[in-house]
């Protein structure tokens, strides 16, 4: 059965919104562990518009499944995670324009940067994951570059606005994880899947981990972040 990494950035996101001290990231980590989430992620950006260091520091001290860190590949970030020491890393490219992360890290532009960024990473003991757009192109450099994992974008399959434009990015997303699982890379999903798009997965096996966000944390306003991480960990679980 896959997993369940639990992103908590939009708590954060709450909280800067009025310049509070709450709502409470870690405290929304907790929670979603006790639920039965596999992971815990949070992207810290160059601009910290959402996630804090002193969220991350404290989160490596009270995470008891692992601790994700999505960061880009800057020597700012390369600092920080070689200092802090999460579980794992996921490169993401990163712009200040977009509100939320628009595609998968370029790695045919950037190889030979990104190359040096996992290699330090896995020296320091750190696991390395790439998120990547569903390209056979980009999974054959990831994999060329020593990445432990890859991380598909699976944000054009949510956001087609047909069935049919759905099935078009669904079967890109099959090939890929079927190509990344022949590379013996871990394979993982994420980026805008909710309580319905992840009903869509249900058979494809080669997807090791879904990173959810928006919509967990979306639901929890509703219903607590406990039991909106139960109920996604319970179709996930009839995959």
């Amino acid at each position: 059965m896959a997993g369940l990494a639990v992103n908590v950035d939009h708590v954060a996101t709450l909280r800067e919104a009025r310049g509070a001290t709450y709502p409470e990231p870690v405290a929304a980590a907790i929670a979603a562990e006790t639920a039965g989430a596999d992971g815990i992620v949070v992207h810290l950006r160059g601009d910290r518009r959402h996630i804090q260091e002193r969220d991350v520091r404290l989160l490596r001290k009270i995470v008891q499944t692992k601790l994700i860190l999505e960061m880009a590949a800057t020597s700012e970030m390369l600092g920080i995670a070689m200092d802090i020491k999460p579980d794992s890393v996921s490169l993401v490219p990163e712009t200040k324009e977009e509100i939320s992360t628009e595609g998968g890290l370029d790695l045919i532009t950037h190889e030979s940067h990104i190359r040096e960024t996992v290699l330090t990473l896995k020296n320091a003991g750190i696991d390395v994951c790439i998120f990547i757009d569903p390209s056979l192109d980009q999974i054959k450099i990831a994999h060329k570059i020593d990445a432990d994992m890859i991380e598909i974008h699976t944000g054009s399959f949510c956001d087609a606005k047909t069935n049919a434009g759905k099935q078009k990015e669904f079967l890109k997303i099959v090939d890929a994880a079927k190509i990344g699982t022949k590379l013996r890379l871990e394979v993982n999903a994420g980026h805008g899947i909710g309580y319905n798009s992840v009903k869509a997965f249900k058979g494809l096996d080669e997807i090791s981990e879904f990173s959810i966000g928006h919509s967990i944390v979306a639901r929890s306003i509703l219903t607590g972040m406990e039991q909106a991480v139960r109920d996604m960990k319970q179709l996930i679980c009839e995959l």
